[in-house]
């Protein structure tokens, strides 16, 4: 490591203090954890929670920055990747300087850090994509993706435990809100949404993911329409942004294809007003899972594309997403505000949860404020991710000349916890 700080200023390698927090292992929580601790909200309780979260974020950050350390020379000297070391270097510092958080005053100054930090890091996934595409051939491209997932399952795994915080400080400062009351199962504890009905999450995502595609195409364009059938009363607790950015993809690339399959194939057809073939989208529940199918019939997967369809470093198609990469300059760890400069489109849209008033941020505003035809590569490797961080699984099925099935399977029962990369799977590589 001694060559790093002959180029980088002295805080790429601080020894003792990065080792310290290093040698801490990460404590992984699960969705019902955050639905239990949160349901009872006393003021200990939120002083309780902050002082997880002053502690927890320097440690899960000081391992990424330690992944970061490992690579390869020429990867960390990329300039994208080293604004992200920075970024994180900075973030590791400031929060490991938090002191024991013990009044409502303290948790109060330490949220607007969070905010802060927050804010300051939407950039990273842009960036962290762009240094990616550009070690393409520097380093094995496996290597690259596991240390991609990594990266952005951790950021995942922040994004959850901060945001859960400042949502429950929300909710313990909100005129309503009743100190130790327990808050209604119809609605959010935190982030966390009690009942996501995987009926209305779909449906909601493909009234979006027809707008996109109308804007992306003009008003006239025929566009498949989406069935859901099954299962229509399967619920489960979940973070509402994380599946509607897995559920807005998928329909996304599934609308697109059929709509753009349909538009070649209209004026060869003997009866061109003849209508697409729809989405089919099946919910299946189980004990334990629920699970969601959706086939199009939009022609399949080239076979081409079939070794990069997982993968950050898209091989041939790299110089095209990173163009389209430089066109957006930011994104929340959801992925889902996606803005060109200049362009506000979407924002300052909320939903309302439940009947006390509560304003959650909708990620379908911002996911439709995406610029049409923006091809980012990260859709299904993301979603993936996504799908993963909480013990579920995403798979596809490309027939090609034909269509994709994509299964989405989700634990529905929320005692999973977070699937995390630890010290000990790390020291295992």
């Amino acid at each position: 490591m001694a060559r790093y700080s002959q180029v980088h200023s002295p805080k790429w390698r601080p020894v003792s203090v990065l080792d310290e927090w290093v040698a801490k292992e990460a404590r992984p929580i699960s969705l019902r954890q955050l639905m239990v601790f949160g349901r009872s909200l006393t003021e200990s309780r939120l002083i309780s929670s902050a002082n997880y979260v002053r502690t927890e974020l320097p440690t899960r950050i000081a391992h990424r920055i330690r992944d970061m350390q490992q690579l390869p020379y020429v990867v960390v000297t990329n300039p994208h990747i080293s604004e992200v070391y920075d970024l994180y270097y900075t973030a590791f510092d400031t929060f490991r300087k938090v002191k024991d958080i013990k009044t409502l005053e303290d948790n109060d100054r330490f949220c607007q850090t969070i905010r802060s930090m927050l804010k300051a890091h939407l950039t990273v996934i842009p960036k962290l994509a762009m240094g990616i595409l550009e070690c393409n051939g520097l380093m094995d491209a496996a290597e690259l993706d596991k240390f991609m997932n990594t990266i952005l399952r951790s950021r995942i795994s922040r994004r959850v435990i901060a945001e859960q915080h400042l949502a429950l400080t929300d909710t313990f400062h909100a005129p309503w809100f009743s100190p130790g009351a327990k808050l209604s199962e119809s609605e959010f504890i935190g982030e966390v949404f009690l009942k996501c009905v995987a009926k209305d999450v779909v449906s909601r995502c493909g009234k979006a993911v027809h707008d996109i595609v109308r804007r992306a195409y003009g008003p006239d364009i025929t566009l498949p329409e989406i069935h859901i059938d099954g299962h229509l009363d399967a619920n489960f607790p979940y973070i509402l942004s994380h599946l509607e950015y897995i559920i807005g993809e998928l329909l996304r690339n599934s609308v697109q294809a059929v709509a753009e399959r349909h538009q070649r194939r209209k004026d060869k057809a003997a009866d061109p007003d003849k209508p697409p073939p729809p989405i089919e989208v099946t919910i299946c529940e189980s004990n334990q899972h629920v699970i969601i199918r959706i086939s199009d019939q939009g022609g399949g997967i080239p076979r081409e594309k079939m070794p990069y369809l997982w993968s950050f470093s898209k091989g041939p198609a790299s110089d095209k997403i990173l163009a389209n990469l430089g066109k957006v300059p930011k994104m929340a760890a959801t992925m889902q505000e996606l803005q060109v400069e200049g362009d506000d489109h979407g924002q300052g849209s909320g939903r309302t949860a439940g009947d006390k008033g509560k304003e959650i941020s909708s990620s379908l505003a911002s996911l439709s404020s995406r610029p049409p035809n923006l091809r980012l590569g990260m859709g299904l490797p993301l979603s993936r991710v996504y799908a993963e961080y909480w013990a579920g699984s995403l798979a596809l099925h490309s027939l090609e000349g034909y269509g994709v099935d994509a299964f989405l399977q989700i634990s529905k029962l929320g005692n999973k916890n977070e699937q995390l990369t630890t010290r000990a799977s790390m020291d295992a590589v």
